[in-house]
């Protein structure tokens, strides 16, 4: 069948017709490599491992009755406004005095200067991480600082598809720019229909790796999923990050559960200077799923990691030991999971203690050096409600001091 009546092209135009924010699907040669990819397989990319291994706690009524009931919708945002870094645009006028200096700016919203060079993982200044202007989860605090005012950035990375790591007028306005962008397989897909000229991506699969600027960026494997559409195909890939220069290495995990593969990527690429490791929107109540690929509409436990499993994670990258600094990320900015907001922060820094990790807990905006780093200060207790039996007194983790050969000096309390 062919002509205006055939269905490739009933599907071609409501393609064509859809919301800009819902992207493109991949076609042509980038689905020939995608085909080819040894992490597709029966029509869908694979998470390492294969199924689920960690259980569900309940069904998706048992979600839905805790995430709407009005004391758990209370909890999950702060109680006063989040106090952002005042000074975050001044600050990064300069250049970082150590060759290493990281901005969280919010979610996985992280600027990370390296040796030189800017790189900017999963940017989201929109007001929603949604493909609608009027509905979706909303910002529960303001970017620290306009997207113009971080200056020239040589690589923006994008972790994968997701509307709270990859927003459309964010993208739209580094566009218009020089950067280049760093992507998983498939969803450079998304990018060329927001106007990114093909010659500026580089789409890697698991394993593989570019050269940007000096830096060299490798796509590492994350347990996760993807899609932006009402139908949800999984063919865009999703990707943890490695980032080396010629002085220091970082890794950005991306969204992701836990799985034994971190060993493997930190025994390959790392030590790591600087982590930036997921440790927000978790939930025990999410229906567990035992298939290799994640379908509609997710999400399911082991796709994100809890706190202790990210300080677990940390420590998997480094071959069981504390190392360098550990960044959380993905927590703090918007409202997705019925846990408590301050809690992905308050219990990674418990477990960072309890592991003898060092834990960088910075207000949004407020730029750190691993080598000169202040101890973590839990300022999120000034802004949200109250646990019942009050705060556990945490010791505070020590400040870092990363050596010449690479070996943390854990100052402090031990």
């Amino acid at each position: 069948m062919s002509g205006a009546g055939s269905p490739h092209s009933l599907r071609s135009r409501l393609r064509s017709h859809r919301p800009a924010a819902f992207g493109a699907d991949p076609a042509g040669e980038r689905m020939v490599r995608i085909r080819r990819s040894p992490n597709f397989a029966d029509g869908v990319f694979r998470n390492p491992e294969g199924g689920r291994t960690r259980p569900s706690g309940g069904s998706m009524v048992e979600f839905a009755k805790i995430y709407f009931a009005r004391e758990s919708r209370a909890r999950r945002v702060p109680a006063a406004p989040v106090p952002l870094h005042p000074t975050t645009v001044a600050d990064l006028a300069g250049p970082a005095t150590s060759g290493l200096r990281v901005t969280w700016m919010g979610h996985s919203s992280v600027l990370a200067e390296i040796d030189g060079r800017r790189v900017l993982f999963d940017p989201v200044w929109g007001e929603r991480c949604s493909p609608f202007s009027f509905a979706g989860p909303k910002r529960l605090h303001p970017v620290p600082a306009p997207l113009a005012a971080l200056g020239s950035v040589d690589v923006v990375v994008i972790s994968h598809d997701h509307y709270d790591h990859l927003d459309l007028p964010t993208i739209r306005a580094l566009a218009s720019s020089e950067t280049v962008f760093a992507v998983p397989l498939g969803v450079g897909a998304h990018l060329e229909r927001w106007g990114v000229s093909s010659d500026r991506l580089r789409e890697l699969d698991w394993n593989e790796s570019t050269e940007v600027a000096g830096l060299r960026l490798t796509a590492t494997p994350a347990r996760h999923f993807c899609g932006r559409g009402l139908r949800n195909q999984q063919h865009t890939l999703w990707a943890s990050w490695v980032v080396a220069g010629p002085e220091h290495r970082i890794y950005h995990s991306g969204d992701t559960g836990y799985f034994a593969g971190f060993k493997n990527i930190g025994a390959e690429h790392g030590p790591f200077d600087v982590t930036m490791i997921q440790i927000g929107a978790y939930s025990e109540y999410w229906p567990k799923n035992h298939t290799g690929a994640v379908p509609d509409p997710g999400p399911w436990p082991d796709i994100h990691m809890t706190p202790d499993e990210g300080v677990r994670a940390q420590l998997d990258l480094h071959q069981g030991k504390p190392h360098g600094v550990m960044l959380p990320i993905h927590w703090g900015t918007f409202n997705l999971a019925p846990h408590p907001w301050h809690e992905p922060a308050e219990r990674t820094l418990h477990a960072g203690h309890k592991a003898g990790q060092a834990v960088a807990t910075p207000r949004p905006g407020e730029p750190f050096e691993p080598s000169a780093m202040d101890p973590a200060h839990p300022w999120w207790r000034e802004v949200a409600e109250a646990p019942s039996g009050g705060w556990a007194a945490w010791p505070a983790v020590a400040a870092v001091t990363i050596k010449d050969d690479r070996e943390p000096d854990l100052a402090g309390d031990r």
